[in-house]
């Protein structure tokens, strides 16, 4: 894995990419001392990719604070230019229309003619609510797929919804809900549960139809009767049948949108199902094919499970990693099969302890975007495991990852 800490500042075609730094609490000359500074409270300076680690540390010295970094486009360069030419001398903005999250959905080709390739890049608002519980979108199943082979731990289900009838749309990391039918105890329509889409927003069959979940059954003995107990939601999806109705909600989710940046690298830790989300990541990246986004960056999936027959997705992710050993990199943690190196169970924070140097070096480029996903007791885990890694190199956890949080780097739905 490449890393740019390395020594020699090779003239490499990463070498020569720019990226813009947004400033607080620097003076305009950039010393940090008198100088005056923007109104704004924020300057703007443009980094090589080879020395992003190297001014990252000259500016923390200095005491600034870097609120935004993106890659340098042709609107920089004019605006540069506009500025040296003495045509404009406007105070640098926050970079609001630049942040890393993906808010667009694709356009038609229709649409795309006749506009300029500023206007066609342009962002558009994320979509959230389109329906709602009190008017949701009425799906019909397609189709209902085991996932967990013989000799794996409980019931997790693939699941395809035919959206064609309706207005949903979303992006990769967004979450839709789902109303399951009849009343509660108290004889109130049962409230929604809200499910990671697994399928990009383009669907299953890349026809823009559809929608997809991996659903595990919630099964648990009553603490007082000893009686099994289903989980209503759960239980009602992991039953249905090809032609039956399913009320949907939504989208809703900002906080776990791909970036933008094609060269961006990924960093995704999951727990059983919470391996949705990054298999639409995947399909994204790898397997479909965009005009306006082709992946160039670097993807790795840390991935927790029990037994190997419980690795939902285990053929077409190991295909994806063959295929792309470059850019792909993909880590089990099998907990109930291997051992960690005290001997005990295998899990996410022990493979990421032994991997410490790697996992460290890719979350410190600025580039990089972290995603965590599954059942909220791993969080603990993944945090022993990164302190571990950062503690190695002289960092506080804590303070590194609220940073990292603050610059949209760090993105954690658990549940």
């Amino acid at each position: 894995m490449y890393n740019p800490n390395a020594s020699g500042g090779n003239n490499t075609v990463a070498g020569n990419r720019l990226f813009v730094y947004e400033v607080e609490g620097l003076g305009q000359d950039g010393n940090g001392q008198d100088a005056p500074i923007r109104r704004s409270g924020t300057q703007t300076m443009t980094v090589p990719y080879n020395r992003m680690n190297e001014e990252m540390q000259r500016i923390t010295r200095l005491g600034g604070k870097i609120v935004n970094i993106r890659p340098l486009t042709g609107e920089d360069w004019n605006n540069q230019a506009a500025s040296a030419n003495g045509s404009s001398t406007q105070e640098s903005k926050p970079a609001e229309a630049s942040k890393p999250m993906t808010q667009a959905k694709p356009e038609t080709k229709g649409e795309a003619k006749g506009k300029t390739s500023a206007k066609a890049s342009a962002k558009k608002k994320v979509p959230v609510n389109i329906y709602r519980p009190k008017n949701p979108f009425v799906g019909k199943c397609l189709s209902n797929e085991d996932l967990v082979r013989e000799g794996g731990s409980g019931r997790v289900q693939h699941l395809k919804f035919d959206i064609s009838g309706g207005d949903l749309e979303y992006l990769e990391g967004q979450s839709i809900g789902i109303i399951p039918p009849g009343k509660d105890e108290k004889g109130k329509p049962h409230k929604l549960r809200l499910y990671s889409i697994a399928s990009t927003r383009h669907g299953d069959d890349g026809d823009d139809k559809t929608v997809s979940l991996s659903v595990r059954e919630l099964e648990y003995q009553h603490p007082e009767t000893g009686e099994t107990v289903y989980g209503v939601c759960s239980k009602f999806l992991c039953d249905l049948n090809e032609g039956d109705d399913v009320s949907i909600t939504g989208p809703v989710g900002k906080d776990m949108l791909l970036p933008d940046d094609e060269h961006a690298n990924v960093i995704m830790m999951a727990t059983g199902t919470g391996i949705a989300p990054f298999r639409a990541f995947l399909w994204r990246m790898f397997k479909e094919e965009h005009k306006d986004y082709k992946f160039k960056g670097k993807a790795w999936l840390i991935f927790g499970i029990p037994y190997t027959a419980n690795i939902l997705y285990k053929e077409e992710l190991e295909q994806l990693q063959a295929e792309y050993p470059d850019q792909f990199e993909l880590t089990y943690a099998i907990s109930r099969e291997q051992k960690n190196a005290e001997g005990g169970k295998m899990y996410l924070q022990h493979r990421i302890q032994e991997n410490a140097e790697k996992v460290w070096d890719l979350v410190q480029q600025p580039n990089t975007h972290t995603y965590i996903c599954g059942l909220k007791g791993m969080e603990g885990g993944i945090d022993e495991g990164m302190s571990s890694a950062a503690s190695k190199q002289g960092v506080d956890w804590d303070d590194y990852r609220k940073q990292l949080k603050k610059g949209h780097r760090w993105h954690v739905e658990t549940y």
